[in-house]
């Protein structure tokens, strides 16, 4: 199925895996649109793409602004769902765990794609299709990271469950393992290549993952027109080992 002329809304666009989609989506043909909370960065994203982007606001977790954002913008064909929050409660102790802090932590990827899913869904055509994001903290725990790990394998099931509710769109998930994002410029160079370098050391594919690796999952979910209900795994084989 190819991605020529066709509309797809790239939700966290901006920058990292989300950039990465848009630039691969524009790349095969398509007409991009990059959207998240900060107007600032999707502007700039959707300058770098070229003349096949354009730019919106979009906050998630506002139920009327995503609303009032799908009866506004006319259809798409694809939308790809790569907004994350990682902030708060996402390494604490269960015994220091503030559960207001950890409910928040639901907000962005899991009660933000349902917002998107309710009324974006509306947009689709049949076999278009809808693609979420979690990551492998659902399939390997981590000490102090109980609730990421069940916010993450929600999603999962999410995805199985639209996949049923919302026939004959499509709904799948990305499920990325280390990528070097610029999540990572924050730490200096030195000490930076030396913990990617010992987090993936047991990988089957001993490296980080690069931001454009992982969107080929995305734009294959896309093309793929018999795809529902899957989670492509995008993790270096870490999830065997």
């Amino acid at each position: 199925m190819s991605l020529e002329d066709k509309r797809v809304l790239v939700i966290g666009g901006g920058s990292g895996i989300g950039f990465a989609v848009a630039e691969g989506a524009t790349a095969a043909g398509a007409h991009v649109v990059v959207a998240s909370s900060n107007p600032t960065k999707v502007k700039d994203a959707a300058a770098k793409l070229g003349n096949r982007a354009s730019s919106a606001e979009l906050d998630v977790t506002k139920e009327d602004k995503v609303a009032a954002f799908f009866a506004s913008t006319g259809k798409f064909d694809h939308i790809a769902f790569t907004a994350g929050d990682w902030s708060g409660a996402r390494r604490t102790p269960l015994f220091e765990l503030n559960l207001k802090d950890a409910a928040a932590l639901f907000n962005v990827r899991f009660w933000g794609a349902v917002n998107v899913a309710k009324y974006g869904a509306k947009t689709l055509p049949p076999g278009g299709s809808l693609t979420l994001t979690d990551g492998m903290i659902a399939h390997r725990p981590q000490k102090n990271s109980a609730i990421s790990t069940a916010m993450c394998g929600a999603v999962e099931h999410l995805t199985r469950g639209l996949a049923v509710e919302l026939a004959p769109v499509r709904v799948n998930a990305v499920c990325p393992g280390l990528i070097r994002t610029a999540i990572w410029d924050s730490i200096p160079e030195d000490r930076r290549e030396a913990q990617l370098a010992e987090m993936t050391k047991r990988h089957l594919l001993p490296r980080p993952g690069e931001p454009r690796e992982t969107a080929e999952a995305y734009l294959y979910l896309m093309r793929g027109g018999y795809t529902t209900g899957q989670v492509l795994y995008v993790e270096g084989g870490r999830g065997l080992v």
